[in-house]
């Protein structure tokens, strides 16, 4: 590993390489903090894959990827006079410090939990901070990833589950309401009320899937991550059969279900 005077270094090279990426190539000149948006949505989706796969090598990769677009928008920002890299990281480590007061200061606390409490208490008194608990979560997050940090904020000040154990009532309730509105789309005489019992089951479907996040949470699974491994183990079992089907000479939509699942079966077996 690297000294801190080497690490130093390091950042004062990248600062270097993009002065002189935004002076000399036509490319890098461009940019703006618009064009650069969707890449940088999509590096961190690269990261993510990354971690997901376990892939170390590749994580410090894109970490330096993602670093890149930190200090392009650093760049963009010192070029209009609105603020430079230091000021970026300087508001993070003052506001680092500011919300470990259990570090930085006398406050005591009991466990991460109330680490976390305390984090979205102060972050409604600052000065420039969120305004409202749920402000800090994007509109455009991901929905499942947008329900998982609506509740975690609102649980950091208080309003939560008692007990872990009862918010499974409320995943049955959900359950049952969204099975209603599906019987009753299915059994509907009109259009119009086929129409009316589709928005009402769409409504209790995503009720249904607040509540199963919401209890992923309770007992410490990020929901995101669960079924991001899901997703992953169908690819793997789904690609099996079709290579399977091939290497047969046969097609997937000439085969029974039957014999597509004894396939699905021997993938299972074999750990994927």
């Amino acid at each position: 590993m690297h000294t801190k005077e080497e690490k130093l270094a390091a950042f004062g090279r990248i600062l270097d390489i993009m002065d002189e990426l935004r002076e000399k190539c036509p490319w890098d000149r461009k940019q703006t903090n618009d064009s650069l948006r969707p890449q940088t949505i999509e590096e961190v989706y690269e990261l993510s894959d990354a971690i997901l796969k376990g892939e170390d090598a590749e994580i410090g990769k894109e970490l330096g990827d993602v670093l890149l677009h930190v200090i392009f928008y650093s760049k963009i920002g010192e070029e209009k006079g609105l603020f430079d890299v230091a000021d970026v990281i300087n508001h993070l480590c003052d506001k680092l410090i500011y919300r470990h007061p259990h570090v930085y200061s006398d406050v005591q606390v009991q466990d991460a939990a109330q680490v976390i409490q305390n984090w979205e208490m102060l972050k409604t008194k600052e000065k420039d901070g969120n305004k409202r608990v749920l402000s800090g979560v994007p509109d455009a997050l991901p929905s499942m990833l947008k329900a998982y940090r609506m509740q975690g904020k609102a649980r950091g000040v208080g309003f939560d589950w008692e007990k872990k154990e009862d918010v499974w009532e409320k995943v049955k309730e959900e359950l049952g309401e969204y099975q209603d509105e599906l019987s009753a789309m299915e059994t509907a005489s009109s259009e119009d009320e086929r129409a009316a019992a589709f928005d009402r089951a769409e409504e209790e479907c995503g009720d249904f899937i607040f509540a199963l996040v919401n209890a992923a949470r309770l007992y410490g699974i990020n929901p995101d991550t669960a079924l991001e491994r899901t997703c992953a183990k169908f690819r793997r079992r789904f690609t099996y059969l079709e290579e399977h089907t091939i290497r047969q000479g046969r097609d997937l939509h000439d085969m029974t279900l039957a014999e597509m699942d004894a396939i699905w079966d021997e993938a299972k077996a074999k750990g994927l």
